[in-house]
C-alpha cells in the first residue's frame, strides 16, 4: 500500500463513487488497514485533530490597551510632571491611566476560545477494523483508509464514507443545520451535491442517532469538513465595531488638536515671560483638561450596565461593544429552525379520500406540542373529527415510537419530531393516547429504513382481529395502496400542495392481517393496503418572531433567513414571516455557489431566504452584506455557523441549542433561542448607544471648557510675583473629570427608552458619533462654562486681595470657587442631558432617580473637597464662605436657560427638515430596509 495517501485522494469527491471504487481509491480494504500500515500512515497525514490557534499572550493583550494616543499624552504628561517635581500631579495622572489600562486588559483577557471548543467536538475514541479484527483506539490515531463501526450514539471520528449501512440515522444539525437526523445510505449521490446532501458521508464531529454502519475514512483532522469549518474560522476576520471605529477616529483628532494646542500654550507662556517650568506645568495642565480621562471608564461601565439589561431581557453579551452595534444593526441573517420556528413539528393539514370527495381542505390549529387545538374545514371549526379522521389519527398514533412527556407546564416529546407530531395531533382532535395504545396492543414492527422508506407495525385490534398500520413516504406507501391511477394522481396533486406549503407529508396506510397471522415480514408489506390519508406538517413559525420581523421592518432593519433546511420549506416559512410575498425569490446554497462576489452582493441585497447553504454560502452572504456597507447580525447555532458568526459585526448564538463552538464564536448568546430577543437587544443596543451619546455631549464641553479657561488663562492673566495667575490647577482639573463627571455621567446609563427608538433607520455606520449637535453644543457650555469659572475666579480672587486677604489664601479660595462653579455648571447641564430631545419635565423629573443619587455623592464630595484637610493639602482647595457657594450657584444656574433656547431652536430645524422631500436615494435605502414587509 501507498505510504503518501492524502496527495493522492486530495480534492476527490468521495460521494460520487460507489463503496468499492471509494476503498480501492484510498487504499484500502473491508478488512481494514494493517497496524503496520496505519502507523506509517499516521506519521505520513499526522494526527486526527483540529490545530488551536494559539491566543494573544497577556503582553500583547497589555500592550493594546496602552496603545492609544491618549494614553500616550497622558503618559507623557505625568512623566514631564515628575521629572519637575510635581509628583502628586504626575502620580495622579498615572492612576488614571492605569485604571484604565486595568479595566480593557481584564475584559480582553475573557476572550473566546472558539478554536478550541471545536476541536473538543472530535471524539476521545473510536471503533476500527485493523488487520481484520475490530478495536478501540483514540480518536486521534485514525487514519484515512482506516474503517470504522459506528452504533447509535456513537461520535463519528473522521469524514467517512460509507459501506454498509442499516437504518442509519445521523444528527448532523450542528453541522448543516438540518433540523432532523438524516437518513443515511450507501449509494453514489452527484457531485454538485451540497453537505447537506451527502447522505453517504458521516461526517467526524456528528452524532449516530440510530442504526448502525460500517465506513472507510477519506478524511482526518483538518482535512474534514470539521477542519475546513475550523480553517474559516481562522479566515474570518474581526470587525471593528462603529462605537471603537469612531472613538479612535475622536481619540486620533483629540491628540493631534491638544498636542498643537499644549505646545501653543507652552510657546505663549514662554512669549509672555513665564517661568520654563511654570510654561511646561501650562502645557501639561491643558493636555489633562483637554483628555477626557473619565470617557473609557464611563464607556465600559454604560455598556456594562446595558449587558445587565439585555441579560433580563434574555440577551447574553460575550463582548461589551457588542451592545452598542447591536443598535446600528441595519441586516440581521437568522436562521430558522428554533430561532424563527418553534423546533417542534406540528401536524397543520390533513387529507382523507372521504374528505376529497366532499371537496374539504382539513386544517389542525395550535402549534408545538401542547396538546390544544381544534379540527377546521376551510377555515372554520369543524366539531369532532369525523370516523375516516379518526382512523388516520389512530393509526399515525399506533405506528409510532414517540411519547408525549411533561414538565410542569411544558409539553414536549421524546422520540422522532416528525412521529411525536402524529402523537399531539391524535390527542388533540380527540384520541386518547394511552387507552388506545392498550387496546391495539402491538405484536410486531418494521422499523423505518432509507431502502423501504416507511415503518410498519403489527397489532391485535379489540376484537382479536390482527391489523397492519403503515406510514411514511408518500410514494413508498402509494405504492403498496390498492388505489386506481386517477386516485394516486390526486392523492399526489394533494401532496405537492402540502408540500408548496413547506409541509413534510406522511401518507398512512392500514390492512387487515387475520386472527391467527404470524410475525411480519416483506411479503406482508407489499399491497393490498388501504390508504387512509395524508399527514402535513412543519415546524411553525413563532407568533413572537412574526412580530419582531415587522418591528424590525419598521425600524429599517432587513431580516434574511439562512437555513440549512430545503427550499421549499425555507420559502413557506419566509412567505408565513413576511420575510418575502408569495411565491417569492429564494436561493439556495448550489445558487449562491456560480454566483461572483460581485453578483453575490446584489443577489444578497434583494432576496431575503436562502436555503441549503453550507458554512462558506453563509460566509460570503455575511461578506457580501458588509462589503454594501450594512452592520450585519448574524444568529446560529451549529458548528456550520461558526465562521459566518465570527465574520458578522455582530455574532448571536442559541443558547439552548446552540454547540459550545457557536458560542464561543458569538457576541451574543440568547437564553431562549427566540428571535424576538434579537428585537429586543437591539432596541437596547440603540437605548445604549443613545444614552452614550448623550454622556458625550455632557462629558466633552466640561473638557473643552477646563482647556478654554487655562487658554484665556495663559494669554491674558497678569504674571503677580514672578508666578503665572492660574484659575485651575492640574490635580483640580482630574477632579472635576473623574469625579465628577463619572459621577453625573453613570446615571445617564439609567435613562429610559427615547419614544422614537424603533421606528427611526439604523444609524449609519460611518457617521461619526461627534455628531453636528454634539459639536454645537460642546462649544456652547463650554464658552458658558469658560466664561463664569474665570469671571468669579477673577471676582473672588481680587475682591479677598482687596479685603487685606494674605495673597495665596485669596488663590486658593478663588480656585476652589472656580472648581465648584465648573461642578455646578455640571449638575445643572446633567438635568438637559437626560433627554435628546425632550425637556426634562416632559420625560418626568423622577422617571430616572439615578441622577440624583449622582447629584447628591457629587455635591457631598465637593463639599469634602472644599472643607476636608486633607483634600486641601492633595488638591490645593481652600473653605469657601456661603456667598461663595451662593455666587458659584448663581452663575451656573445660566445653563438652563441658554439650553432650553438651543434645544428650542434645535427642534425647529429638526421639524423643517423632516417637512422637506426626501430624496429618491433615501427612498429606496428605506424600501430596501424594509423589503418583504
Amino acid at each position: 500500500m501507498s505510504q503518501s495517501v492524502l496527495p493522492s485522494s486530495a480534492g476527490i469527491a468521495w460521494h460520487s463513487l460507489p463503496a468499492g471504487e471509494a476503498l480501492s481509491r484510498i487504499e484500502s480494504a473491508e478488512t481494514g488497514l494493517a497496524t503496520d500500515e496505519a502507523a506509517r500512515r499516521l506519521k505520513d497525514v499526522g494526527p486526527n485533530v483540529i490545530q488551536r490557534a494559539k491566543g494573544d499572550s497577556a503582553l500583547k493583550l497589555l500592550f493594546r490597551q496602552i496603545n492609544d494616543p491618549l494614553i500616550y499624552v497622558l503618559l507623557a504628561s505625568a512623566a514631564l510632571a515628575m521629572i519637575m517635581g510635581e509628583a502628586i500631579d504626575g502620580s495622579v495622572v498615572l492612576a488614571v491611566v492605569v485604571l484604565n489600562t486595568a479595566i480593557g486588559f481584564f475584559q480582553e483577557l475573557r476572550a473566546g476560545k472558539a478554536i478550541e471548543a471545536l476541536a473538543g467536538m472530535v471524539p476521545q475514541s473510536a471503533t476500527v477494523v485493523r488487520d481484520g479484527e475490530r478495536s478501540v483506539i483514540p480518536a486521534a490515531d485514525v487514519v484515512p483508509g482506516d474503517v470504522v463501526v459506528l452504533e447509535a450514539g456513537d461520535k463519528i471520528p473522521a469524514d467517512a464514507r460509507l459501506l454498509a449501512v442499516r437504518n442509519l440515522h445521523v444528527d448532523e444539525s450542528a453541522l448543516t443545520g438540518e433540523s432532523l437526523p438524516v437518513d443515511k445510505h450507501r449509494d453514489v449521490v452527484p457531485e454538485d451535491a451540497g453537505v447537506g446532501d451527502r447522505k453517504n458521508l458521516a461526517f467526524g464531529g456528528t452524532l449516530v442517532t440510530s442504526g448502525n454502519a460500517t465506513a472507510v475514512v477519506v478524511a482526518t483532522g483538518g482535512k474534514t469538513e470539521l477542519g475546513r469549518i475550523s480553517s474559516m474560522l481562522h479566515e474570518a476576520t474581526e470587525i471593528e465595531t462603529p462605537l471603537t471605529r469612531s472613538m479612535a477616529k475622536v481619540g486620533r483628532v483629540l491628540t493631534i488638536a491638544i498636542v498643537a494646542v499644549a505646545l501653543l500654550i507652552v510657546g505663549v507662556a514662554l512669549f509672555r515671560g513665564y517661568p520654563p517650568v511654570d510654561a511646561m506645568l501650562a502645557g501639561i495642565s491643558l493636555a489633562v483638561a483637554a483628555i477626557p480621562e473619565g470617557l473609557p471608564a464611563i464607556i465600559t461601565i454604560s455598556l456594562a450596565i446595558g449587558v445587565q439589561r439585555m441579560a433580563r431581557r434574555r440577551a447574553v453579551i460575550r463582548k461589551l461593544p457588542a451592545v452598542e452595534t447591536l443598535g446600528s444593526t441595519g441586516v440581521i441573517c437568522s436562521d430558522k429552525t428554533g430561532t424563527l420556528t418553534r423546533n417542534e413539528m406540528t401536524v397543520r393539514a390533513l387529507w382523507t379520500p372521504a374528505a376529497q370527495a366532499a371537496g374539504e381542505t382539513l386544517e389542525v390549529t395550535g402549534v408545538g406540542y401542547a396538546p390544544v387545538g381544534e379540527l377546521c374545514r376551510g377555515g372554520a371549526p369543524a366539531g369532532e373529527a369525523p370516523e375516516p379522521v379518526r382512523a388516520l389519527l389512530r393509526a399515525g398514533l399506533l405506528c409510532n415510537d414517540a411519547r408525549m412527556k411533561r414538565e410542569g407546564d411544558v409539553c414536549g416529546i421524546e422520540g422522532d419530531p416528525t412521529e411525536g407530531a402524529l402523537v399531539v395531533a391524535a390527542q388533540k382532535l380527540g384520541v386518547d393516547v394511552d387507552a388506545t395504545r392498550r387496546e391495539y396492543r402491538r405484536v410486531d414492527a418494521v422499523p423505518f429504513s432509507s431502502e423501504r422508506q416507511l415503518m410498519a407495525t403489527l397489532h391485535e385490534a379489540p376484537g382479536g382481529e390482527r391489523v397492519i398500520f403503515m406510514k411514511g413516504a408518500p410514494e413508498a406507501v402509494l405504492g403498496r395502496a390498492a388505489i386506481g391511477r386517477a386516485e394516486r394522481d390526486e392523492v399526489l396533486a394533494q401532496v405537492e400542495r402540502m408540500a408548496a406549503q413547506g409541509m413534510r407529508v406522511l401518507a398512512v396506510a392500514a390492512r387487515p392481517h387475520g386472527r391467527d397471522a404470524g410475525a411480519l415480514d416483506e411479503a406482508h408489506l407489499a399491497e393490498g393496503f388501504e390508504l387512509l390519508g395524508l399527514e402535513g406538517m412543519i415546524d411553525p413559525p413563532r407568533p413572537e418572531a412574526i412580530d419582531a420581523i415587522k418591528a424590525c421592518h419598521e425600524a429599517g432593519i432587513t431580516v434574511k433567513m439562512i437555513t440549512g433546511d430545503h427550499l421549499a420549506t425555507a420559502r413557506a416559512i419566509g412567505e408565513q414571516l413576511g420575510l418575502v410575498q408569495a411565491g417569492g425569490r429564494a436561493m439556495n446554497g448550489t445558487e449562491i455557489a456560480r454566483l461572483s462576489d460581485e453578483e453575490l452582493r446584489a443577489a444578497a441585497e434583494s432576496t431575503n431566504v436562502f436555503a441549503r447553504v453550507a458554512p462558506e454560502h453563509k460566509l460570503r452572504l455575511v461578506k457580501a452584506l458588509q462589503a454594501d456597507g450594512k452592520v450585519v447580525a448574524m444568529t446560529g447555532d451549529g458548528v456550520n455557523d461558526a465562521p459566518a458568526l465570527k465574520q458578522a459585526n455582530i455574532g448571536v448564538a442559541m443558547g439552548i441549542t446552540g454547540t459550545a463552538v457557536s458560542k464561543e464564536s458569538a457576541d451574543v448568546v440568547l437564553t431562549d433561542d427566540n428571535f424576538a430577543s434579537i428585537r429586543a437587544a437591539v432596541e437596547e443596543g440603540r437605548r445604549v448607544y443613545d444614552n452614550l451619546v448623550k454622556a458625550l455631549a455632557f462629558v466633552l464641553p466640561t473638557n473643552l471648557g477646563e482647556a478654554l479657561i487655562l487658554l484665556v488663562a495663559v494669554m491674558t492673566f497678569p504674571i503677580i510675583g514672578g508666578a503665572p495667575l492660574m484659575p485651575i490647577t492640574a490635580v483640580q482639573i482630574l477632579w472635576v473629570n473623574l469625579v465628577a463627571t463619572v459621577a453625573l455621567s453613570l446615571p445617564l446609563a439609567f435613562e429610559a427608552m427615547e419614544n422614537d427608538v424603533m421606528s427611526r433607520p439604523p444609524r449609519d455606520p460611518g457617521e461619526p458619533i461627534l455628531s453636528r449637535f454634539v459639536l454645537v453644543r460642546t462649544v456652547i457650555v463650554a464658552v458658558l462654562m469658560t466664561a463664569g469659572a474665570i469671571g468669579l475666579f477673577l471676582y473672588e480672587y481680587f475682591t479677598e486681595i482687596r479685603g487685606g486677604v494674605v495673597s495665596d489664601v485669596a488663590y486658593r479660595e478663588a480656585q476652589t470657587a472656580a472648581v465648584t462653579t465648573v461642578v455646578l455648571f455640571q449638575i445643572f447641564y446633567v438635568l438637559n442631558c437626560r433627554s435628546l430631545r425632550d425637556s426634562m419635565l416632559k420625560i418626568g423629573l423622577f422617571s430616572n432617580p439615578w441622577i440624583y443619587v449622582g447629584i447628591g455623592a457629587l455635591l457631598a464630595l465637593q463639599l469634602c473637597f472644599v472643607y476636608a484637610p486633607f483634600m486641601h493639602t492633595l488638591f490645593g482647595s481652600a473653605p469657601l464662605s456661603l456667598g461663595a457657594w451662593i455666587n458659584s450657584t448663581l452663575v451656573a444656574l445660566t445653563i438652563l436657560p441658554v439650553m432650553s433656547v438651543e434645544r428650542w431652536w434645535r427642534l425647529r430645524k429638526d421639524r423643517r427638515a423632516a417637512a422637506e422631500p426626501r430624496p429618491a436615494a433615501g427612498v429606496q435605502r428605506v424600501a430596501g430596509a424594509t423589503a418583504g414587509r
